[in-house]
């Protein structure tokens, strides 16, 4: 199989310009994605995009790495409605370290024969002059050319900027450098993307006389519409400290019948016959939920680790009740809120409980879990109430050894009530 036929199998391919596929086939050649730094993280919107490269490299090709340190100062108008607020110096320079760590983690493999290499454009843009630019690069580009641009056109009406008017010049710019010094001859991209990146190929052949090509994946679309890598809590993240590995493996994990067998196309290396048997297998017991599974497996693990993902998995087993007090035990405050968001709250005053606090009293006028201390006799006689994964009967005593982070008590009443107390 071809690197071409394999992204079409996968969904991967939504532009490629006439040539790409019998270029790719003459031999290993170099190629390059560029992620502006408008965030200290990648997300998994990003990510789509960032798997075209990823099967580049497999296949024996050169991939390049752009973190754009010069074009997140100008702002990408694709995609967007309104302007872009510029970010300041510093934290343009903290975003650009951040994603760099992330894309070395993505890309640079032990052992690879074609390691990937990062770049960024501050590095050739900072030697430029605005003067320089406009005589080498902007004559290069006629104005009816750049205002043709999808980019451009969705954007007149409310108005848009000389600055991110120019944002294609400096795109294109970046494909000629990396085309002249370093021989690049694709540029990847999601689809929004096309624009700017064809912008470069006619640089590379206007002013260089080169030929170069235009690679672009799909905008990944959940099945009912909505966008991909949104949650209640917003966008998902590579960045453990914005996205936890358990919140990362509970959105794979939760995807539709419909979007997990797309989503396990592109978001994995799994091998063609595999998937379509886990389709299979799928298919005979849905609820088994074996596509999801393995799909939230193969992207945590890529990008978090084993360890992460082993966590995730007995982390989730407490929301079902199959976890152990160990378990709960060993989650950090912050996990505990995360897993148990949405789950009944209830305050405990902690003071003067010391000694022991009668399990029945707890229940009952000290949270409010249940609704009367008759409620509580019947439940704790009928063996159905758990305190942080553990049956209490009726002679059970609260003490501050039950208060995880010296703060919480998970209660569960039979199979599926859970309550999470904060004592204060």
């Amino acid at each position: 199989m071809t690197l071409i036929e394999e992204l079409e199998w996968r969904g991967m391919i939504h532009d490629i310009m006439p040539g790409t596929a019998e270029k790719l086939a003459e031999g290993p050649v170099a190629g390059y994605i560029g992620t502006d730094p408008t965030s200290d993280s990648i997300h998994i919107g990003n990510l789509a995009s960032l798997m075209l490269l990823v099967h580049f490299q497999r296949y024996g090709h050169k991939p390049y790495a752009l973190v754009g340190g010069a074009t997140g100062m100008v702002g990408d108008p694709s995609g967007k409605s309104e302007e872009r607020n510029l970010l300041s110096e510093e934290d343009l320079n903290k975003n650009v370290a951040a994603m760099t760590k992330q894309l070395e983690n993505l890309l640079c493999h032990d052992g690879a024969n074609n390691p990937v290499t990062i770049v960024n454009n501050y590095d050739w843009f900072k030697g430029i002059s605005f003067l320089d630019f406009l005589r080498d690069v902007g004559k290069h580009l006629t104005v009816s050319y750049m205002m043709a641009k999808d980019s451009v056109k969705s954007r007149l009406e409310k108005g848009i900027s000389f600055t991110e008017f120019s944002y294609q010049l400096v795109q294109g710019y970046d494909f000629f450098w990396l085309n002249k010094n370093h021989n690049c001859i694709i540029q990847f991209g999601g689809s929004d993307q096309w624009g700017n990146i064809t912008a470069g190929t006619e640089l590379i052949r206007r002013k260089g006389g080169g030929e170069a090509f235009a690679f672009t994946c799909p905008l990944i679309t959940k099945s009912d519409g909505t966008k991909f890598g949104k949650t209640a809590g917003g966008s998902v993240w590579l960045d453990p400290e914005k996205t936890s590995p358990y919140q990362f493996y509970q959105f794979w994990l939760n995807a539709s019948d419909e979007d997990a067998s797309k989503l396990i196309r592109v978001f994995t290396l799994l091998e063609k016959e595999v998937i379509e048997s886990l389709e299979a297998e799928h298919q005979e017991a849905p609820h088994a939920r074996m596509l999801q599974k393995k799909l939230a497996e193969e992207v945590t693990v890529m990008i978090h680790g084993k360890a992460a993902y082993d966590k995730a998995v007995s982390t989730s087993q407490l929301l079902f009740g199959k976890g152990s007090k160990e378990a709960l035990g060993a989650l950090s405050e912050k996990e505990i809120l995360e897993i148990f968001d949405g789950v009944p709250t209830f305050k405990l005053d902690k003071s003067g409980h010391t000694d022991g606090l009668d399990i029945v009293d707890f229940l009952s006028d000290q949270t409010g879990i249940l609704s009367s201390k008759g409620e509580a006799r019947r439940s704790l006689k009928e063996n159905s109430i758990s305190i942080n994964m553990e049956k209490v009967g009726l002679d059970s005593k609260i003490t501050e050894q039950d208060l995880l982070k010296d703060k919480f008590i998970l209660v569960q009443k039979g199979k599926r009530n859970k309550f999470l107390v904060i004592a204060e």
